[in-house]
C-alpha cells in the first residue's frame, strides 16, 4: 500500500490572478499531474496547493477508474487548501485550523496583527486497509517564502526580512503545534466527528501508536531537523537508523517517526529553491505503522532523483507552469 504526499502548486482553472491563463496550459498542468499520480497509484494522497475544489475534480477525471476526493473547507486567503485524493475509501473526522488550548495568538505583521488559528485547515480522514483502520492528517504549514505589506516579495531592508522571518516562523512553529494536537487525537483514538473541530485540541489521555495506524504528512515548509518540523515528532529518541529504533520505550506510544531516512540519499529532496535542494514535504508515522515500512522515496518509483525546477522568492513566477515544483514524498507499507 502506497501513502504520500504531494504539493500540486497553484492547482486552479483557467482565467483567475493565480492559475493558468488559457485552457491549453490548465490542461498541460492536469495531463502532467495526472501522470505522475496514475504512476504511484496511491491508497491516499494528500495534496495541497489546491486552488478551487473543481480543478482536484478535473484532475480526478483524467485518472482511470473510480477515486475518492476529499478537500477541507478552511482555505487560505489566495483558496488554496489541503485535501486527499485515493483509490481507498475514506471518511473525514476533521477539517480544523485551531492551535492548542493555551497557546495564544502570535504576530504576523509590523502592525502588530496577531493570528489565532492556522492559515490553512489541518484535514484527517481514516480509511478501512484491510490491517484495521488508518487515520492520516494532512496539512500545508506557513511558507518559507516571505511575502511583505503590499504584495512585495522583497523586503525594503534587512531589518524587514529578519522581522518578517520571525513572523513567519512564529506562525509556522503555532501551526505544528497546532498539528501535533490533532495527532495525539488520532493516537488516541478519539472519535473526531462528534465535537467542534477545534475541540480536538483540548486536554486528553496519551494516544497508543504501538495500537493505532496513524500518520501525519504534508508540506511542513521546513526541512527534517528544523525545530518547527521536530514538533512534530513527540517523544525524542528512536529515530529511523539510530541504534534505538528498535528498542522498545515508554515514548513509543506517542511517537511520530518522519520516513525520511529511508529515502535514498540521492533521492531526498522535494523541491528545489535557489538552487539547494531541500526535503519540506514530510511523512511522519506512528509506531504500529513504522515497523510495517518496506520502501520510500520521492518522485516516481524507480525514476531516481527527481528532476525539479528551481524556484525563487516570487510564486507568480510559475504561474501555468506545467506539473508541479514540488515532488511527491512516498512510502510503502507492507502487511503485517
Amino acid at each position: 500500500m502506497l501513502l504520500g504526499t504531494w504539493n500540486l502548486e497553484n492547482l486552479y482553472r483557467p482565467g483567475g490572478p493565480f492559475g493558468p491563463a488559457d485552457e491549453a496550459a490548465y490542461e498541460a498542468k492536469l495531463t502532467a499531474l495526472a501522470a505522475v499520480i496514475t504512476e504511484l497509484d496511491p491508497a491516499l494522497l494528500g495534496v495541497q496547493e489546491v486552488g478551487e475544489p473543481g480543478a482536484l475534480r478535473d484532475l480526478a477525471g483524467m485518472l482511470e477508474g473510480a477515486w475518492h476526493l476529499a478537500l477541507s473547507r478552511r482555505p487560505d486567503a489566495r483558496g488554496i487548501r489541503v485535501g486527499f485524493l485515493g483509490r481507498t475509501p475514506f471518511e473525514v473526522l476533521a477539517d480544523t485550523t485551531a492551535f492548542p488550548a493555551r497557546l495564544r495568538p502570535v504576530q504576523a505583521d509590523d502592525a502588530g496583527v496577531a493570528v489565532a488559528e492556522a492559515g490553512r485547515g489541518f484535514l484527517a480522514v481514516e480509511a478501512e486497509t484491510g490491517q484495521g483502520p488508518l487515520r492520516v492528517a494532512v496539512a500545508h504549514l506557513k511558507s518559507k517564502l516571505l511575502s511583505y505589506p503590499g504584495g512585495r516579495f522583497q523586503p525594503r531592508d534587512e531589518g524587514e526580512r529578519a522581522r518578517y522571518g520571525a513572523y513567519a516562523l512564529y506562525r509556522r512553529a503555532a501551526e505544528a503545534a497546532g498539528l501535533r494536537a490533532l495527532a495525539d487525537a488520532l493516537l488516541a483514538g478519539e472519535s473526531l466527528n462528534g465535537p467542534p473541530a477545534g475541540a480536538v485540541n483540548g486536554q486528553r489521555p496519551g494516544g497508543d501508536g504501538r495500537e493505532r495506524d496513524v500518520a501525519v504528512l504534508g508540506d511542513l515548509n521546513d526541512e527534517v531537523g528544523a525545530a518547527t518540523t521536530q514538533i512534530l515528532l513527540g517523544p525524542p529518541g528512536s529515530e529511523i537508523g539510530t541504534p534505538g529504533h528498535d528498542l522498545a520505550d515508554r515514548g513509543d506510544a506517542a511517537r511520530l517517526w518522519n520516513v525520511a531516512p529511508l529515502i535514498p540519499v540521492e533521492q531526498r529532496y522535494s523541491r528545489v529553491h535557489s538552487g539547494r535542494r531541500e526535503l519540506i514535504d514530510h511523512v511522519l508515522v506512528s509506531h504500529r505503522l513504522a515497523h510495517r515500512l518496506t520502501e520510500a522515496g520521492t518522485g516516481l518509483p524507480g525514476d531516481g532523483p527527481p528532476r525539479l525546477p528551481s524556484v525563487g522568492p516570487d510564486p507568480a513566477e510559475r504561474r501555468g507552469a506545467r506539473g508541479s515544483d514540488h515532488a511527491p514524498v512516498w512510502v510503502r507499507m507492507g502487511m503485517e
